[in-house]
């Protein structure tokens, strides 16, 4: 049996390398991995050897020669092609062990491997006779199959040879974004390839009549992968995405102890407070009802006294935190079975945002905020206050996250009401006054997008709301400030709009 390397990746080969020489394998290597290779002391030949020609152009030009490709292609079944390995003195080979140049961490000309991928996919077309290996931790599997049975079987054959396949189409789109060349800050390119492979299959998609799956991108790890499900049931759909929006949301608020509570991708609940017990009792109370089967989110660890708090309140379905302490672990994975316990790092930066629609797909920049808190205009008469001004930013923020049409309402950053996700302004806005309750007197509400009317924000100021902050951008806004005056409300225009559907 015949085998050739030629491997970036030198992770775990000579110990791979040393069992196919116990099995009596012969070996050529290429480069680097030859004087690896040599310098371990292992017996081998070099491409050199084989093709009669040496490298060339800095080693551009090694294995691109008959005496490689010809052992690769040749199909073993057809007398043809073994009659022209004879006639050239080739020998065939079973094996063909290969990964490729850093173009994934290191992007450019010189990381565009050529010789690399022919060789993964000559071998990977001829799988039917040939083995191709792309992944390190796929060598312990191959020895031991080797070993076992003395060949590697058809069925891994093409495994192996999908895998190979899948390396290189995504290897090509990497090349392919990058020489497309365009800023995901501005103009989205006019060509986008997604290699996406599955992450984790989930107990089912948004119903349980409906199958569900996580895929990520090829070679790139989300946060997800870092996470942990320290106890309770596997993870639903609904479950990856709502917790999803409740991690990404609370990283917005990394500097004092904050919790969000999320329902349906949805704040319901969310507080700001000087220790984690505060800020989780106080977010609780935002909306109780609504809480019951939501996500918690805690940016701290969680301590026995921080779980004692949780478990004295309905259940979530799923609490996701930095870390727990043992005790809080214990007492929460005892008392609260079927609630999902997650531990996180914090969630990658993700520059665009896909959605498909049938067979076709939206693709967006990441909504991020654009104007700052000081650059928001005051546009009434009565003028802010400085203790309002941060819960003008929790506002803002909060409502930013919240389903179109939104209106947030505030106060000592908790969130006393949210109204999300209807067909007009003035719904939204008397569902978060409705929620706030008595609480609302001297309170900020934010909305997401300009007031078509007055009317809105007249709900918000006769129930007691002190400061309304919204984009501005109305043929009428001259209306909403009209009314902000004769209530003796303040008024800020941000000059930004933030929907979310």
């Amino acid at each position: 049996m015949r085998a050739l390397i030629s491997v970036y990746d030198k992770d775990g080969l000579i110990e791979f390398v040393g069992g196919l020489l116990e099995l009596g394998f012969e070996l050529v290597a290429s480069g680097g991995t030859s004087a690896l290779l040599r310098d371990s002391g292992i017996a081998h030949s070099t491409v050199e050897e084989v093709t009669g020609a040496a490298e060339m152009l800095d080693g551009r030009v090694k294995t691109l020669h008959p005496n490689i490709h010809g052992a690769i292609l040749a199909d073993l079944d057809k007398e043809s092609h073994r009659q022209d390995l004879a006639n050239r003195s080739i020998a065939p080979f079973d094996l063909v062990v290969c990964n490729l140049y850093p173009f994934f961490d290191r992007p450019g000309i010189e990381t565009i491997d050529v010789g690399g991928p022919t060789m993964i996919r000559a071998a990977a077309k001829n799988h039917a006779h040939v083995a191709v290996v792309v992944d390190p931790a796929d060598y312990s599997a191959i020895l031991t199959q080797l070993r076992e049975t003395g060949a590697i079987s058809a069925d891994s054959k093409r495994n192996l040879a999908l895998k190979a396949f899948e390396l290189t189409s995504r290897y090509d789109a990497a090349i392919s974004n990058w020489l497309a060349g365009d800023e995901l800050s501005g103009e989205l390119p006019q060509r986008m390839m997604l290699t996406l492979e599955r992450a984790a299959v989930l107990r089912y998609g948004e119903n349980p009549h409906q199958s569900g799956v996580r895929y990520r991108q090829r070679g790139v790890k989300t946060w997800w992968d870092s996470a942990q499900l320290l106890s309770g049931m596997d993870l639903s759909y609904l479950n990856i995405f709502d917790t999803d929006a409740a991690w990404r949301f609370l990283h917005e608020f990394q500097g004092e102890p904050a919790v969000a509570i999320i329902k349906h991708a949805n704040p319901c609940g969310f507080a700001i407070r000087e220790t984690i017990e505060q800020a989780y009792e106080t977010a609780f109370e935002s909306d109780p009802i609504s809480a019951f089967g939501g996500i918690v989110a805690i940016n701290r660890a969680v301590d026995i006294s921080l779980a004692t708090k949780i478990l004295a309140n309905p259940k979530a379905d799923v609490i996701i935190a930095p870390f727990y302490d043992e005790d809080a672990l214990r007492l929460l994975s005892t008392k609260r079975k079927n609630t999902r316990l997650i531990s996180a790092p914090s969630p990658e930066h993700n520059s665009l945002e896909i959605r498909s629609i049938g067979s076709g797909f939206l693709v967006q920049n990441r909504d991020t905020f654009k104007v700052s808190p000081e650059d928001f205009k005051v546009v009434s008469n009565a003028q802010l206050s400085y203790d309002q001004a941060a819960d003008v930013d929790v506002a803002w923020k909060l409502c930013a996250r919240t389903s179109s049409n939104a209106i947030v309402i505030v106060k000592d950053r908790m969130a006393l009401g949210i109204g999300a996700g209807q067909q007009n302004r003035l719904d939204s806005a008397r569902i978060a006054v409705e929620k706030a309750g008595d609480r609302i007197v001297g309170s900020v509400a934010a909305s997401d997008a300009f007031f078509p009317f007055r009317d809105g924000l007249d709900a918000l100021t006769r129930a007691g709301v002190g400061v309304v902050v919204s984009p501005g951008g109305s043929i009428r806004d001259q209306e909403v400030i009209d009314a902000a005056n004769e209530a003796g409300a303040v008024l800020i225009f941000t000059g930004e709009r933030h929907f979310r559907h």
